[in-house]
């Protein structure tokens, strides 16, 4: 079974886990890519709104994301990590064999969505040209459907601060550049 080996891997009462594309790997990158057959994509497509189901009926709240980007985007990111030196590490050969297979990429999410976006665990989607705005904006929208109660917190007061009776020494510092 393709999601056993997630079975391990998933929360237990109170606990909070996060995948990044967790078994929806086998629709999208697995698919496009050639490491699994069409036939084993079609299985899962139909597999995992009932693997869903069970999770969702076994009382785990089940968030999906797809943080949508468009194609000049995605260049413009893939062509700033080719560039800076700090972020080629993040370019890997996977990036550049799929580089060129946006459309089927599009497809496969398209029936991805058509297959696995039900009433019990829909998909919602988070425009995401700005990272730091989606960040937020799945934060926000994940913890409106997370159920919590406030926490009182006491008040605080910062005391009055006792400063200005020391001199501090005139040490020749080294400090870091500020680049940045």
């Amino acid at each position: 079974m393709y999601a056993q080996r997630y079975l391990p891997h998933l929360p237990a009462a109170g606990e909070i886990v996060i995948f990044d594309r967790s078994w929806y790997n086998r629709a999208g990158v697995e698919r496009v890519m050639g490491f699994c057959t069409d036939e084993q994509a079609k299985g899962f497509l139909k597999m995992v709104p009932l693997f869903e189901q069970l999770m969702i009926n076994s009382g785990v709240i089940l968030l999906k994301y797809w943080l949508e980007v468009s194609p000049e985007e995605q260049t413009r990111r893939l062509k700033a990590r080719i560039g800076d030196g700090r972020k080629t590490w993040k370019l890997s050969p996977m990036d550049l064999k799929s580089y060129d297979r946006w459309d089927d990429y599009t497809r496969a999410r398209d029936e991805m969505f058509a297959a696995t976006d039900s009433s019990w665990a829909p998909w919602f989607v988070a425009r995401s040209e700005d990272k730091k705005r989606v960040r937020l904006n799945v934060i926000s929208h994940l913890l409106k459907h997370v159920p919590y109660k406030d926490v009182p917190s006491p008040k605080v007061t910062l005391p009055k601060r006792k400063i200005g009776r020391y001199k501090a020494a005139d040490f020749p510092f080294k400090y870091v550049p500020e680049n940045y």
